[in-house]
C-alpha cells in the first residue's frame, strides 16, 4: 500500500469541497490515471537471466519456480552476513567504521529534563541495546484476517458490548463484526457512515446502523504510524448504542476533540478517493508527522452532570485496542483478556525510549502503563527474534504487592490474548470460559513458598521472567544467596514463619510498638509517620548515610542539613536525633531490623566482593520509587547490568509511604555519582548515555477541575520549597469538569449534619460506594462517626493511599492541623495584592510544617475522579480558600446557596465490588461497611477476621502479654469459622491464616491443626514439633512425607528421634529406625549413650556397652556389663580396673570409711566376683589395699606399701601409710630397734608428704590426680570435687579466694592454684606429723640411756626418761641401732624444715644433735664408740650422712657465744667433733665464718696473751697444725682452770681426744720409735681419723704434765664431791656412782698414756693420781666404788715383786682387767707388718698395718664420710657404698642384707589423656624428665640469714646467677600450662627416636622439635571438645524439648569432631606407625587436618595459637630468606632420609 505523499496532500488540500456528511470530492492526480489505464505488453530483457546464469521461464510456473530459488539465494546470502555481524571479534572494527564519534556522544553532565512534549536525546547518535531495537513492531498489531486496509481501534466498552453480545446475541454479534469488517475495507455507505453531530461540532462522528435500533458509532481519527515517522487514518468505534442512547453527547465530544487544532481536524475529515469507481472502496490517507498545534479553547455547551461524566469516560477513562486477530479470537473464546492498547504519542517515546529513563507523573498519568507494555514489547520482540538470543530478564518492582499483583496479572492476560491470535476455530472451541471472580484473600498472606519462585535469586530461570514483585520479596531472595544464615542481619530475612512478623519495623510496628515508649517530652504534638519518614528517609535512607559509620547520619551532619531541602523538623531536629537513639536502642534490644537496615546489610556484600555476589538482570523496572529508600536506588542499580535498562517511575509530591524522604532530581544526581565512581560495573557500553527524563502532565483519573486544584497545590510547593519537590510541567486533565466545592461560613453548632449531607428533605440516604469521607487521622474519624453515625467510608489519608473513588469529602483537614493560622497565612504569598502575607525568607524554617500539610492536601484531592468537597469549619482553612478563590479553582458554597447533593446511593454490586477493592487494599473495616451494604454477609465475616487480626498486631508491645495472646486467639477463630464454610484455595488460605494467628498466640497445637487442615503439612509437623507433640509429628511425617521439603523432613525426623532415644520413659508410636544399624549409627552420631547401651546389649555385645559407660562415667554399669562378657578374655582385667578407677575416686587421700556412700558395697560385691588367676600382682594388691581400708585393717598395710614402694607405686604407698599413721600410737614403751622400724615407716610416709609438697607439677602426675581424685578439665583447669580432701581444705579457706569457680561438681581451678593448694596442705600436714612425732620422740626414754641402771641395775626414779638397758644387750648391733633412730628423727625433721624453711629450727637441731653426738659418743666406752659405727646400718647411708652435715653447718652458723653461754662450750665440742668427724674438708670454711669463732665472752679470752679458747679448740679438732695438739691442752687447762660450765662427759671426750693425740704424736715421732705405733694399745675410736697421722705436730711435755696435773685436781674434786658446780651431765644429776664411772673413765685414759707413753715425767705424775685415789677412800656412801678396782690393779700390777723391775705392761693388764670384756670392746694393738706378730695381747684385737696412714682405713668403713669426694654437693650416683678394694675382710659387710629399701621420689610420667581404667601397672611407669629434680628433693633449705661473715666475692656472684637462673625457671614454667605436656610429649618423641629402629635425619628435627607443640594442640582441642561434650549431656538431659535439635545438632558436630580429633592423635602420636614412613608430606597434611580441628573445637583456641604457629612454620611453611639466592638442589643420592 502507498500512502499519499505530503506534496500532493497540500496540493489537493485547497480544492476538496466539504458536504455535509464529511466525505471530500478530490481530483485524482495524474500518476493515479495513469496507473489505473489498461497495461499494454511489453518485451522481455533477456540479458537479465543471461547474468543470473539461469534460463529465462516461458510458463508462469518456471517464473514461480525460479522466483523461489532467487529468494532462497538471497536468503543465504543475507544470513551469511548477519552470521558475520554476531561475531564479537569484529564488533570493535564495525564500531570504528559505523560509529567513529561514539566516544564523543556522551557528555559528562547531570541530565537535564526535556520538555514536555519531547525527549531531547543526550547522545548525538543513539544506540539501542539489541533487545530494544524491534519493538516498535512488536507493539503494532494489524487488523484481524479478512479486514482491509483501515485499522479498526475499538473501546474497552465496545469490547464488554461485543462480548456481552457474543455470549446473548450471536446473530447481533455476527452483524457488528460483519459491518466492522466492512468499514475496515473502506466501504463506506449512508447506511455506515451517518454523521451524529452537527455541522458546527468540529470533528465529525459517525454511527454505523447494525438492526433496526442498534448502532455503532465511531471517528475517522488520526493516529502516528508504526514508524513513527508520519500519520495514518483509522477508525476509533467508541460503542455499541441503542437509537436513542448517545443524547447529546457527541456534539461536545465533537467540539472537544476540534480544540486539537485545525490540522487535526482537516486530517481527520480528509478522504482519499476510491480506488475503484465501481466498488467505490476508499482507503485510508497516510499524512507526515506534524508539530503539534496549540489546544484552542472551545466552549462547551451546557450539559449535564452525567453528560460530562460520560464525556470523561469516553476521551480519558476509556482505552483502544487494534481489531487483530487475537482480538476477535478472545470475542470468539468470550476470555477475559486484556490486550494491548493505544498508546499517546508521549506515551509511546518513552516506551520506545533505548536508554534508561525517569518518568515522573501526578497519579493517574500512565507511568505504570509505559513500564507494563515496555515489558511486553522487549518480550515480544525477542519472541519475534529470528537471531538465537538469550532471554532478557526483566524485573518489575514496587512496594505494592496489590500493584506488583496487578500488573502480573494484567501481563499475563494481555500474554494470553496475543497467544489466542495462533489458535484455530476447534482450538478457540475448546477454551473454557474463565472466572473472573477472585476469593477474599490478601495477597501478602500467601506463603512465598506458594508463588512459583524460588526462595533464593540464584534459583531464578529464564521461565521466571519477566518478574513482577515487591522490594521486600527480592530483598529476601537477594538476601538468602548473599547473607549468612548465622549473621543477625540475615536471619529475617528467610523466614516465612508468623513467629518473625514483628522482627521486621514497618510504619505499622513503628506506631504500635516503639512510638508509644517514646519519652511523652519528645513525641508530643508530632506526626509519628513524619518521624518515621524522618529516621528511614533522611537518618538512615539518604546519600550521606553511605558515607557515615553504620550507615546512620550522626547528630552533627544530621543538624547540619539544609532547611529548605529538608523542611520537615527543621527546627526539631535535636528532638528528632534524641528519638532516633531511643528507637536504635529500644530496636537493638529487641533485635529488630528495618527497611535501611536490610539495604545496608545487601550493600555491604556487594562492596565487600570483588565478584557480583549474583546474576545480574538486563532490564529493571522500579514503580513508585518514591515510596522506596535513596539508599534502595543504589541496592536496585546494582542489579542490572546494562546501564541502559533502568526504568524509575514516581511521584515525589504524592509521597505518604512512611520512610520516603526524596526528590527524582535526588536520585537522578545519586545515580549519575554512581554511574561515573562504577564504570567498570557497566557492562553493556565503555561510555555511559545519560538516561532520559520524561514527564506524563496528562491525568486520566480525575477532569480539570480537580487537577487544577491539585496542580495549585504542587504550584505552592514548589514555590516556597523548591528542593523538595520535583519541578514538573502543570498537569493537566483532558476534559474539563466541576471545580471542587468548598464550603465555607458554616456553624457547627448551627447546622445540622444531615440535612448538610443528605439535603432538605432529611431523608436517610448514605454514601455512595464510590464516595469517601477523608479525615485526617483515627480520632477525627470516631468523632465524625459519633456526629454522623454510619453514613458511608469514612478513612483517613494515609488509609487512602493507591484508591480512587468518583467523590471525596475532604473533611476538616485544616481544623485537625498541627499547623496554626500564622503559618498557614504564608500561602497568601501566592495570591496577588495579598500585602498582609507573611515574609517566607525571614523564617523558612518556621513554615517547615506547611509542606508536609501541603503534600497531604494533595493526596486528599487526588482521591477524587469526579468530585470533590472540602468542608471545614476552621479559620486556618482560609488562607487556602483565599488563595483557590483567587485562582478561580475552586467553588464556595456558604449559608443560604444552593447545597450540592453530596449523598448518593449505590447498588449491592457496586457495593460489593467496591468492597473487593477496599480489601486487596487492606481497608478491612470499610470492607466490612461495604460486603454488608451489599448484603453479602460471608465476606462481612471474613473481612472482619482479617481486621481482627489488625487489631491483634496492633496491640504487639502493649504492656499485658495476655492481651496480645487474646486478641489473636480471637482472630484465628475468626479465621477458622470463614473456613468451615468457604471452599477451595479460599478454605485452605483461611485455615492458613488462622495457624498463623494461633501461632502469635502461643497455641502452636491449635496452630498445627491448622496447617494440617490448610494442608500445610510441612508446618503443621513444626508445629506439633514445637508443641511437644512428637506422636503426632510423627504421624504427619509418615502420611504426608511427599509433601513436605527434604530438609525439613530430614530435620523432624531426627528430632523426633533424638526426643524418643533420649527419654526412656516415652514409646514412639511408630518404628523409627528401619535397621539395627541405621539405629546405631544415629545413636553414635548423636552420643546417645544411654540407647545405645539398651541397644547394644539387647544384642549381647556386653563389651561395647561396658566401654560405652565407661565414657559416660557410668562405672557401676560398666563392671557389670564386663562381668557379663564371656567373650572377651579382657573383660575380666577391665573390670578389675574400672573397680580400682571407682575405688580411687572415692577412697582417695584422708577420705575415711564413714563418708563412703552405699554403691561402694556394689563395687566390693562385684570385686569377689573377678577372677583373680586373670589378673596382675599389682591389680590384686591395689584391691587388698582399698579391701584392708575399708575395713580398717591396718598392718597389712605396711606390707602393702612395702610392696607399692617395690613397685614404684607412690601414690599407693602413701595411701596405705597415711592410713597407718593416721590412727594413735604409743611409741614411749619401743625398744630401739621397734623405734627404729617405726621412724623407717614415718620416714617413708614423710618423705612421701614432702615430695608431694614440692613436686613441681604434680598435676601432671596421674598418680597423684588419682590420689586426690582431681580430674583434668580442658586447658589449665582442673576439677576438685566434692568432698575430697582438697576440697575440704578449700572450703575452709574459700572466704575470699577468687581463683577458684564453683560448680555442682566441685571447684574448678588452674594448675598453678591447684598444686599451690596441694602443696600448701601437705606441707600443712607433713608439719603437724612430724611436730606430732618428734613431741613423742623427746619424750621418749629410748634415746637416751641410764647411766645408772647400766652400771648398778637399778635407777631409783619413778619415772626415769632414760632408757634402762642392761650391759650383756650392748654390742655393736644395739650401739648401730640407736644412732640411726637419731639420724631417722633427724632425716625426718629435715623434711619438715624443707617444707617451712621459715620454721625456728636451732634448738631442735640442736637437741637432736646432741643426742645424735651422745649417741656416737657415749659416756662409757662398754656403750660403744665410733669406731663401732656402720655406715650400711645407718639410715639412707651416704645421703641420711648429708642431712647430718648439714644440719651440723646450721647449727655452727645459729650458735650464739653470748646468747646460749650455759651451753655453749659443751655445744661448740659436741658440733666441732661431729663436723671434723662427718665433714672435715667443708668444715674449716663455714666454721671459720660462724659467729662464734670470731667473738665470744671474755672468759674464753686467756688473760695473759688474749687467746681465743674457741679458736684453740677448733685447732685442736683439725689437727692440721703443729701446734695442734698444744692448743688443745691450752683449750682444757683454760676450761679447768677457769672452771668454765661444760658437760662432763663431752668435756672427757675432749680430754680423751687430746690425750690420744698425745699418745699417737708420741709413738709416731721416729725419734722415739723405730717402727712408728708398733705395739702400741689404743682404742679404736682414737685411730680413726688420718689427720692423727698425716701431720707432724709438737708434743710440749711440760703442757701435758700441767694438763695431769688439771686433771688429777678434776678427779679429785670428782671422789670428794667438791668443787665440781661447773660440771653437768644430760637427764642426771652427779651421784656417786655416776662420779665414780666418771673417775674411772679419767684413770682409763691416764692408763693408755701411762702404758704408751715411755716419758718418766708424765708416767710418774700418772702415777701420783692413782697412788692417790687408791691410798684415798671416797666418802661413804654406801655404794660400791666403781673405780676402786681398775686403781687397785694398777698399783697390784706396777708394784715390782721383790727383786724384780716393775712390769712394763701394768697398766694395760689392770686396764684389760678392768674391761673384763663388757659391753664393747675397743681397744687395739697395733703391730707392724715386720715385727713379730705372735705377741697377742689378750683379749685385744690387733692390727696389723705397713704405714700409719692406712690405720685409719683398716679400723672402719666409718672413714669413708670422711672421703673428699663425699663432698655434700656432690650429687649421689650409687646407692650404695663402694668399699676400697684393699678393705679388710673383717670390716666388710654384706650391703645386699644391709641395704634398707628407701621409698623412691615421685617421678613424672609421660603422659596423654586416655581412658580413666588404665591398668594399675601404668602407675609403676617411669619417666626420665624428672630424675635431676628428684635426686635434689631432699636438699633442705639453709638460712642463709645465719651466716654473720659476708660471702666471697665470687660466691656472690655465684649465688646472683643462680638467682636468676631459677627466676627465668619459675617464669618459664608458670607462664604457661602447656609447657609441662610439651615435655611429656617431648619425652615420647625422644624415646621413640631412641629406638634402634628410628633412623636420624629431617623428619626427626620435626619430629622433636614441632611436633610436640601440634600434638599439645590437638590434646587441649580434643580436652575443649570432650568439655563441651559434657557440658550439652547435661543440657540435653536438662533442657525442655524446644532446644532438642540445637543440642541434638550440637551433639551431632561434637562427636563428629571428636572422632576427628581421635583419628588425627592416633595418625600423630608419638608412637603411630605413620611416623616411620617418615613422610614429610603426610605430616604436613596432618598439621592442615589440625588446623581444621582446631577451627570446629566449639571454645577459643586462642591461647594456643602461638603452639600451632610453630608447628605450622616449622611443618608446613616454606621458609623464604629475602635476599637470598636459590641454593642448587642437595644431591641426596644413596643417603637415608629420615
Amino acid at each position: 500500500m502507498k500512502f499519499s505523499g505530503a506534496g500532493s496532500f497540500e496540493d489537493e488540500i485547497g480544492v476538496c469541497d466539504e458536504s455535509d456528511d464529511g466525505f471530500v470530492k478530490k481530483k485524482v492526480p495524474q500518476k493515479m490515471r495513469k496507473r489505473n489505464r489498461p497495461k499494454a505488453h511489453t518485451s522481455i530483457d533477456a540479458s537479465i537471466f543471461l547474468r543470473l546464469d539461469v534460463a529465462m521461464p516461458l510458463t508462469s510456473e518456471a517464473a514461480a519456480s525460479l522466483s523461489t530459488h532467487i529468494l532462497t539465494k538471497l536468503k543465504n546470502a543475507l544470513l551469511f552476513y548477519l552470521s558475520l555481524l554476531r561475531r564479537t571479534e569484529l564488533a570493535g572494527d564495525i564500531k570504528a567504521l559505523l560509529l567513529p564519534n561514539v566516544g564523543e556522544s556522551a557528555k559528562d553532565v547531570a541530565p537535564e529534563v526535556s520538555s514536555t512534549e519531547d525527549v531531547e536525546s543526550p547522545t548525538t547518535r543513539p544506540k539501542a541495546f539489541k533487545m530494544v531495537q524491534p519493538m516498535k513492531a512488536a507493539l503494532y498489531f494489524d487488523n484481524a484476517d479478512g479486514f482491509g486496509e483501515w485499522r479498526i481501534l475499538i473501546s474497552t466498552e465496545a469490547y464488554k458490548n461485543l462480548r456481552e453480545l457474543r455470549e446473548s446475541e450471536k446473530k447481533i454479534f455476527k452483524i457488528i463484526v460483519g459491518k466492522i469488517k466492512e468499514l475496515s475495507n473502506g466501504h463506506f455507505s449512508d447506511d455506515n457512515h451517518k454523521r451524529l453531530n452537527g455541522p458546527d461540532a468540529g470533528i465529525p462522528i459517525y454511527d454505523a446502523k447494525m438492526t433496526k435500533d442498534i448502532r455503532l458509532v465511531y471517528q475517522i481519527d488520526c493516529v502516528p504510524d508504526q514508524d513513527g515517522k508520519s500519520e495514518r487514518q483509522v477508525i476509533k468505534v467508541y460503542g455499541i448504542y441503542t437509537h436513542a442512547q448517545p443524547g447529546n453527547i457527541w456534539d461536545a465530544l465533537g467540539s472537544h476533540l476540534a480544540c486539537k487544532g485545525r490540522e487535526y481536524r482537516r486530517r481527520c475529515i480528509f478522504r482519499n478517493r476510491p480506488v475503484l469507481f465501481k466498488d467505490g472502496v476508499i482507503l485510508p490517507a497516510s499524512f507526515p508527522s506534524a508539530e503539534p498545534e496549540p489546544e484552542c479553547s472551545g466552549g462547551l455547551l451546557n450539559f449535564s452532570d452525567k453528560d460530562m461524566d460520560r464525556l470523561h469516560t469516553l476521551l480519558v477513562l476509556e482505552k483502544y485496542v487494534t481489531f487483530s486477530q487475537a482480538f476477535l479470537h478472545s470475542l470468539i473464546a468470550n476470555q477475559d483478556v486484556q490486550h494491548v492498547f493505544m498508546l499517546t504519542p508521549q506515551e509511546q517515546k518513552i516506551v520506545e525510549c533505548i536508554t534508561s529513563c525517569y518518568v515522573l507523573g501526578r497519579s493517574g498519568t500512565g507511568k505504570t502503563t509505559t513500564m507494563l507494555f515496555k515489558i511486553l514489547g522487549i518480550q515480544r520482540a525477542w519472541e519475534m527474534s529470528a537471531v538465537d538470543m538469550p532471554k532478557p530478564r526483566q524485573i518489575f518492582v514496587t512496594k505494592s504487592r496489590v500493584l506488583a499483583t496487578k500488573v502480573e496479572e494484567y501481563f499475563t492476560k494481555l500474554l494470553e490474548s496475543l497467544a489466542l491470535a495462533g489458535y484455530t476455530l476447534e482450538e478457540l472451541a475448546k477454551v473454557k470460559t474463565q472466572s473472573v471472580q477472585e476469593g477474599l484473600v490478601d495477597l501478602d498472606d500467601l506463603p512465598e513458598s506458594q508463588m512459583n519462585i524460588p526462595m533464593r535469586y540464584s534459583g531464578l530461570e529464564d521461565k521466571h521472567f519477566p518478574l513482577f514483585l515487591t522490594f521486600d520479596r527480592l530483598a529476601k531472595m537477594i538476601a538468602a544467596d548473599v547473607l549468612d544464615e548465622k549473621d543477625s542481619a540475615g536471619a529475617f530475612f528467610n523466614v516465612d514463619d508468623a513467629d518473625a512478623h514483628d522482627c521486621f519495623v514497618t510504619y505499622d510496628v513503628f506506631a504500635n510498638q516503639y512510638w508509644p515508649h517514646f519519652p511523652q517530652n519528645l513525641s508530643k504534638n508530632l506526626n509519628p509517620w513524619l518521624v518515621f519518614s524522618e529516621f528511614m528517609g533522611i537518618i538512615k535512607g539518604s546519600e550521606h548515610a553511605l558515607t557515615c559509620p553504620e550507615g546512620v547520619l550522626d547528630r552533627p551532619t544530621y543538624l547540619l542539613l539544609p532547611h529548605r531541602s529538608n523542611p520537615n523538623f527543621a527546627n526539631q531536629r535535636g528532638i528528632l536525633y534524641d528519638m532516633f537513639e531511643h528507637y536504635t536502642k529500644i530496636k537493638r534490644q529487641r533485635r529488630h531490623h528495618d527497611v535501611a537496615d536490610r539495604t545496608h546489610a545487601i550493600l555491604h556484600v556487594f562492596q565487600s566482593k570483588k565478584k557480583f555476589p549474583v546474576q545480574q538482570i538486563d532490564y529493571l523496572y522500579v514503580d513508585e520509587a518514591q515510596d522506596n529508600l535513596l539508599i534502595d536506588a543504589l541496592f536496585l542499580r546494582q542489579l542490572c547490568k546494562n546501564p541502559d535498562g533502568l526504568f524509575w517511575a514516581g511521584d515525589t509530591a504524592q509521597t505518604i509511604s512512611a520512610g520516603s524522604s526524596f526528590r527524582f532530581d535526588d536520585l537522578k544526581a545519586f545515580l549519575y555519582r554512581v554511574e561515573q565512581q562504577n564504570i567498570s560495573i557497566n557492562s553493556a557500553e565503555a561510555c555511559l548515555r545519560q538516561p532520559a527524563m520524561f514527564q506524563l502532565a496528562i491525568n486520566y483519573r480525575s477532569h480539570g477541575g480537580i487537577v487544577n486544584c491539585a496542580s495549585s497545590v504542587i504550584e505552592l510547593i514548589t514555590k516556597f520549597w523548591p528542593n523538595t519537590i520535583d519541578h514538573l510541567q502543570p498537569e493537566k486533565g483532558v476534559v474539563d469538569g466541576l471545580k471542587p466545592v468548598f464550603f465555607t461560613g458554616w456553624d457547627k453548632d448551627a447546622v445540622d449534619y444531615k440535612q448538610f449531607l443528605f439535603g432538605e428533605s432529611g431523608k436517610h440516604i448514605e454514601f455512595g460506594a464510590e464516595q469517601c469521607i477523608l479525615v485526617r487521622d483515627d480520632a477525627a474519624r470516631q468523632k465524625l462517626r459519633d456526629q454522623v453515625g454510619q453514613i458511608g467510608l469514612i478513612m483517613t489519608l494515609y488509609e487512602s493511599k493507591g484508591l480512587e473513588f468518583n467523590d471525596v469529602l475532604l473533611y476538616n483537614f485544616f481544623e485537625d492541623s498541627a499547623v496554626d493560622l500564622s503559618r498557614w497565612r504564608v500561602v497568601l504569598n501566592g495570591v496577588d495584592g495579598q500585602g498582609y502575607a507573611p515574609n517566607f525568607e525571614r523564617d523558612e524554617a518556621r513554615y517547615a510544617g506547611v509542606c508536609s500539610e501541603l503534600k497531604l492536601l494533595y493526596v486528599g484531592i487526588t482521591r477524587a475522579r469526579k468530585n470533590i468537597w472540602i468542608v471545614d469549619k476552621s479559620d486556618r482553612s482560609e488562607p487556602m480558600r483565599i488563595f483557590w478563590t483567587s485562582r478561580n479553582q475552586i467553588q464556595n458554597c456558604t449559608p443560604g446557596t444552593d447545597v450540592p447533593h453530596l449523598a448518593v446511593s449505590s447498588t449491592p454490586e457496586e457495593w460489593a465490588s467496591f468492597g473487593r477493592s477496599l480489601f486487596s487494599h487492606k481497608r478491612y473495616s470499610q470492607a466490612i461497611h461495604c460486603f454488608e451494604r451489599a448484603n453479602l454477609h460471608r465476606e462481612a465475616k471474613v473481612c472482619e477476621a482479617y481486621e481482627l487480626r489488625e487489631v491483634a498486631r496492633s496491640s504487639v508491645g502493649a504492656p499485658s502479654l495476655s492481651d496480645q495472646k487474646r486478641a489473636f486467639n480471637v482472630a484465628a477463630d475468626a479465621f477458622t469459622d470463614c473456613a468451615a464454610t468457604a471452599t477451595g484455595n479460599q478454605k485452605l488460605q483461611y485455615y492458613r491464616n488462622s495457624a498463623g494467628c494461633y501461632v502469635r498466640a502461643g497455641n502452636d497445637l491449635k496452630a498445627a491443626k491448622a496447617y494440617l487442615n490448610a494442608q500445610e503439612f510441612e508446618q503443621a509437623a513444626k508445629r506439633y514439633r514445637k508443641a511437644g507433640r512428637f506422636d503426632k509429628t510423627l504421624h504427619v511425617l509418615n502420611d504426608h512425607g511427599t509433601d513436605i521439603h527434604e530438609d525439613t523432613k530430614t530435620e523432624l525426623w531426627t528430632v523426633c528421634r533424638l526426643f524418643y532415644c533420649s527419654r526412656n520413659n516415652a514409646q514412639p508410636p511408630l518404628p523409627l529406625f528401619s535397621t539395627f544399624d541405621e539405629e546405631l549409627e544415629f545413636l553414635e552420631d548423636y552420643d546417645l549413650d544411654d540407647a545405645r547401651a539398651s541397644l547394644l546389649e539387647s544384642h549381647s555385645r556386653y563389651y561395647e556397652v561396658a566401654e560405652l559407660h565407661l565414657s559416660e562415667n557410668r562405672p557401676l554399669e560398666a563392671v557389670r556389663a564386663f562381668i557379663k562378657d564371656d567373650s572377651n578374655v579382657d573383660s575380666n582385667v577391665r573390670a578389675a580396673d574400672t573397680i580400682l578407677e571407682y575405688f580411687w575416686r572415692k577412697c582417695s587421700f584422708r577420705i575415711t570409711v564413714k563418708s563412703i556412700a552405699e554403691p561402694m558395697q556394689h563395687f566390693i560385691a562385684l570385686a569377689d566376683q573377678l577372677e583373680a588367676n586373670t589378673l596382675t600382682p599389682t591389680t590384686r594388691d591395689l584391691i587388698s589395699m582399698f579391701q584392708n581400708i575399708l575395713r580398717k585393717n591396718h598392718e597389712p598395710l605396711r606390707n602393702l606399701a612395702l610392696g607399692f614402694h617395690q613397685q614404684n607405686n607412690q601414690p599407693a604407698a602413701l595411701l596405705c601409710l597415711d592410713h597407718v599413721f593416721s590412727r594413735a600410737i604409743d611409741i614411749r614403751a619401743f625398744t630401739v630397734d621397734e623405734m627404729r622400724r617405726f621412724l623407717q615407716q614415718f620416714h617413708a610416709y614423710a618423705r612421701l608428704l614432702y615430695l608431694i609438697s614440692t613436686f613441681p607439677d604434680p598435676m601432671e602426675h596421674r598418680g597423684i590426680r588419682r590420689l586426690f581424685s582431681i580430674v583434668r578439665l580442658s586447658g589449665d583447669k582442673f576439677l576438685i570435687p566434692n568432698g575430697t580432701f582438697l576440697h575440704n581444705k578449700m572450703m575452709e579457706v574459700r572466704q575470699g579466694i577468687t581463683w577458684v569457680s564453683e560448680s555442682p561438681s566441685g571447684y574448678t581451678a588452674s594448675r598453678s592454684n591447684v598444686t599451690q593448694l596441694l602443696q600448701r596442705s601437705f606441707r600443712t600436714i607433713l608439719k603437724d606429723k612430724v611436730s606430732e612425732i618428734d613431741a613423742m620422740c623427746c619424750k621418749c626414754p629410748v634415746f637416751s640411756q641410764c647411766l645408772q641402771f647400766l652400771i648398778s641395775g637399778v635407777c631409783g626414779k619413778d619415772s626415769c626418761p632414760q632408757e634402762h638397758v642392761a650391759v650383756s644387750k650392748l654390742d655393736r648391733q644395739y650401739y648401730n641401732n640407736r644412732v640411726a633412730i637419731h639420724i631417722w628423727q633427724i632425716l625426718i625433721l629435715q623434711f619438715m624444715y624443707s617444707a617451712h624453711p621459715y620454721i625456728d629450727r636451732s634448738k631442735s637441731m640442736r637437741h637432736w644433735l646432741k643426742h645424735l653426738y651422745e649417741a656416737i659418743n657415749p659416756p662409757l666406752f662398754i656403750q660403744g664408740s665410733p669406731a663401732d659405727l656402720d655406715l650400711n646400718l645407718m639410715p639412707l647411708r651416704l645421703d641420711g650422712m648429708k642431712v647430718v652435715k648439714l644440719w651440723i653447718r646450721e647449727s655452727f652458723y645459729s650458735l650464739h657465744p653470748f646468747h646460749a653461754q650455759a651451753e655453749f662450750l659443751t655445744a661448740l665440742m659436741g658440733i666441732t667433733s661431729l663436723s671434723f668427724a662427718f665433714d672435715r674438708d667443708d668444715a674449716l670454711a663455714y666454721i671459720s665464718r660462724a659467729k662464734c669463732t670470731i667473738s665470744g665472752p671474755l672468759e674464753l679470752f686467756r688473760k695473759r696473751d688474749n687467746r681465743y679458747m674457741v679458736l684453740e679448740l677448733l685447732s685442736s679438732s683439725r689437727g692440721a697444725s703443729r701446734g695442734s695438739i698444744s692448743s688443745g691442752i691450752v683449750y682444757l687447762l683454760h676450761v679447768l682452770d677457769n672452771r668454765l660450765y661444760a658437760n662432763l662427759s663431752v668435756l672427757c671426750d675432749c680430754i680423751e681426744d687430746v690425750c690420744g693425740a698425745f699418745i699417737i704424736n708420741w709413738r709416731i715421732d721416729p725419734h722415739l720409735n723405730e717402727f712408728p705405733l708398733h705395739n702400741a694399745v689404743l682404742p679404736c675410736n682414737w685411730l680413726l681419723f688420718p689427720h692423727k697421722f698425716t701431720t707432724e705436730k709438737k708434743t710440749n711435755l711440760s703442757l701435758m704434765g700441767e694438763l695431769l696435773d688439771e686433771i688429777a685436781r678434776l678427779v679429785e674434786a670428782l671422789r670428794i664431791e667438791a668443787g665440781m658446780d661447773f660440771l653437768w651431765l644430760n637427764y642426771a644429776k652427779f651421784t656417786p656412782i655416776l662420779r665414780n664411772v666418771f673417775i674411772s673413765r679419767i684413770c682409763r685414759v691416764l692408763c693408755l698414756i701411762a702404758h704408751n707413753v715411755s716419758n718418766r715425767t708424765l708416767r710418774n705424775k700418772v702415777d701420783n693420781i692413782i697412788l692417790s685415789l687408791h691410798t684415798n677412800d671416797p666418802p661413804s656412801n654406801g655404794h660400791p666404788v666403781n673405780y676402786r678396782k681398775l686403781v687397785d690393779d694398777v698399783v697390784r700390777y706396777t708394784t715390782p715383786l721383790p727383786g724384780l723391775a716393775p712390769p712394763p705392761d701394768g697398766y694395760l693388764r689392770a686396764l684389760l682387767a678392768f674391761d673384763d670384756n663388757k659391753g664393747v670392746g675397743n681397744l687395739v694393738h697395733l703391730v707392724h707388718k715386720t715385727m713379730n706378730q705372735c705377741a697377742r695381747v689378750c683379749m685385744v684385737r690387733q692390727l696389723v698395718y705397713e704405714k700409719t696412714v692406712e690405720i685409719p682405713q683398716l679400723l672402719s668403713s666409718y672413714t669413708v664420710i670422711t672421703q673428699p669426694a663425699l663432698r655434700v654437693e656432690a650429687p649421689t650416683s650409687a646407692r650404695r657404698v663402694k668399699h676400697p678394694k684393699n678393705l679388710p675382710e673383717v670390716t666388710r659387710h654384706n650391703e645386699k642384707e644391709m641395704a634398707e629399701l628407701q621409698p623412691q621420689e615421685f617421678e613424672g610420667e609421660e603422659e596423654r589423656e586416655q581412658d580413666v581404667t588404665a591398668n594399675a601397672d601404668a602407675e609403676t611407669r617411669d619417666a626420665s624428665e624428672t630424675l635431676d629434680e628428684a635426686a635434689t628433693l631432699l636438699a633442705p633449705d639453709l638460712d642463709e640469714s645465719l651466716r654473720t661473715n659476708g660471702p666471697s666475692v665470687e660466691e656472690q656472684e655465684a649465688a646472683r646467677n643462680i638467682q636468676n637462673v631459677y627466676r627465668r625457671y619459675v617464669r618459664r614454667r608458670s607462664s604457661r600450662a602447656v609447657n609441662a605436656e610439651i615435655d611429656a610429649i617431648f619425652m615420647a618423641c625422644l624415646k621413640q627416636t631412641q629406638s634402634p629402629e628410628w633412623c636420624p635425619g629431617y623428619y626427626s628435627l620435626l619430629f622433636l622439635g614441632p611436633l610436640p607443640h601440634l600434638l599439645v594442640c590437638l590434646e587441649r582441642g580434643i580436652a575443649l571438645t570432650h568439655a563441651a561434650k559434657t557440658k550439652t549431656k547435661v543440657l540435653f538431659n536438662k533442657e525442655s524439648h524446644e532446644k532438642l535439635e540445637e543440642l541434638g545438632k550440637q551433639r551431632s558436630g561434637i562427636a563428629a569432631l571428636l572422632k576427628k580429633g581421635s583419628k588425627l592423635r592416633k595418625q600423630l602420636e608419638p608412637s603411630s606407625s605413620a611416623h616411620r614412613a617418615r613422610d614429610i608430606d603426610a605430616l604436613r597434611s596432618g598439621v592442615l587436618e589440625v588446623e581444621e580441628f582446631m577451627q570446629g573445637v566449639p571454645s577459643s583456641m586462642k591461647d594456643m595459637q602461638s603452639d600451632f604457629q610453630i608447628a605450622y612454620k616449622g611443618i608446613v611453611a616454606k621458609k623464604v630468606h629475602a635476599g637470598e639466592k636459590e641454593k642448587p638442589p642437595l644431591n641426596v643420592e644413596g643417603m637415608n632420609v629420615c
